[in-house]
């Protein structure tokens, strides 16, 4: 996926500027009693963000691809695990949240992991928006990008249908995902 350079500096300014409201929640809002399911989702959300910026900034980012492959793989599993053991209770909005970055995790993982590492020109560094070559796998990666804007699509119905709602920092996790989604089909599908 080789962007423009504009095309990818404005990305990562976006995701950057995700991070923000992701830290704002983890600060202010009250995980006694949204649970450490909520704080766990936020701290996922912030490290996908966090990755995003490395993975499509034109200059990489300072983590090796191979700690990324470590980060993303118990990422999935963390979350893959928490939604399995949750599917089927009463909190089915935790385990679909579980399941959602479990799939998020698994596929930074495969753009990390599928990227061809065999000429290092830029280091063993994550630089995805210069890669001129494509993608392992294309199928996986149009399934993915398929999931994603449809997730961003539902989320966005979801953040305009829910601003001022009772629960805090719902509308700015919803919004974030929506972007999230909308970035990472981006991404899959110009790497295809």
């Amino acid at each position: 996926m080789s962007a423009p350079v504009p095309v990818a500096w404005l990305l990562t300014a976006v995701f950057a500027v995700l991070a923000l409201p992701c830290v704002l929640r983890l600060v202010r809002l009250d995980y006694a009693h949204l649970g450490s399911g909520v704080r766990n989702a936020d701290l996922a959300e912030l490290l996908l963000v966090v990755a995003m910026v490395a993975m499509i900034s034109p200059v990489g980012g300072p983590i090796p691809a191979a700690g990324w492959q470590a980060v993303f793989l118990l990422t999935a599993a963390w979350f893959g695990f928490a939604w399995w053991r949750g599917r089927g209770r009463a909190h089915a909005a935790h385990a679909s949240g579980c399941g959602h970055h479990a799939l998020s995790a698994a596929a930074m993982l495969y753009m990390v992991s599928a990227m061809p590492h065999g000429s290092m020109v830029h280091g063993p560094w994550l630089t995805m928006s210069s890669m001129d070559t494509r993608l392992a796998v294309p199928l996986l990666a149009v399934l993915g990008a398929m999931y994603f804007v449809a997730d961003a699509a539902r989320s966005g119905v979801v953040a305009v249908r829910t601003r001022g709602a009772a629960s805090p920092g719902l509308t700015s996790r919803t919004v974030c995902r929506a972007v999230m989604g909308a970035g990472m089909g981006y991404l899959l599908l110009a790497a295809v």
